[in-house]
């Protein structure tokens, strides 16, 4: 009976320790800790984690499988650069759902969603003006998914949600105040399109937001080409 329960604990243990550091290694790279191109060190992270080689690799596979790390056999592993045509895809998903929902909140009239949608927007200006770059960024995700919540189609929120996962990297590297006080402007006038019951006008709104994200990308590309696998 011993022999049989040895290997389900530690095929347990393994998996904690996999989650952990798939958990970890993720946040790390997508919030930019560790730098697009960087090399992942298997020694290294198993002293760091304090674990075997294996959960590290199993972390490591797990992360190649959403395009966050490289694994070239005899070479070991990387950091994934980032894909200009990966971000356009994602931004072309993001602009047609989203755009298409706050069209359709604007022709309700949803008077709770206005009112939260206010709050954000005070609390976006909050974060601003304290240079609270994290927490507008944190509570810039929020809006978006206030938005796309309140159509109530399960799939589409799905689908925007992993095409804003693939994102975090892009946004995170055009992070900036500047960035930021553009943003709040852009948001005000997606909720004031849908507070004017203006269909046309709140899908504009969101279509120039995103617009917006992909052409400070396209730009950045050019400054920092060593960031990105498709830049020359």
């Amino acid at each position: 009976m011993l022999e049989e329960r040895t290997p389900r604990i530690e095929a347990r243990s393994n998996a904690g320790a996999t989650d952990r550091i798939v958990e970890a290694l993720r946040e790390a790279i997508v919030s930019l800790e560790i730098a697009p191109g960087a090399v992942l060190d298997k020694a290294e992270l198993t002293a760091r984690f304090g674990v075997s080689r294996f959960p590290v690799s199993e972390a490591l596979n797990r992360l190649k499988a959403e395009g966050l790390v490289d694994i070239k056999p005899q070479s070991g592993s990387t950091v994934s650069l980032i894909r200009l045509s990966d971000a356009h895809e994602n931004m072309f998903l993001r602009r047609a759902l989203e755009a298409e929902s706050v069209a359709r909140l604007a022709s309700r009239q949803n008077l709770p969603l206005l009112a939260e949608l206010d709050r954000s927007l005070r609390y976006q200006q909050a974060a601003i003006q304290a240079d609270d770059r994290i927490g507008f960024h944190e509570l810039d995700l929020a809006f978006h998914d206030m938005l796309i919540s309140s159509v109530g189609y399960r799939r589409v929120r799905a689908i925007v949600e992993s095409a804003r996962l693939m994102l975090d990297r892009v946004r995170r590297l055009l992070i900036s105040p500047r960035r930021h006080a553009d943003t709040f402007v852009e948001h005000r006038a997606i909720v004031d399109a849908i507070r004017a019951g203006d269909p046309d006008a709140a899908r504009a709104a969101m279509a120039a937001h995103i617009d917006s994200v992909m052409v400070e990308l396209e730009t950045f590309s050019t400054t920092h080409p060593h960031v990105f696998a498709d830049r020359p």
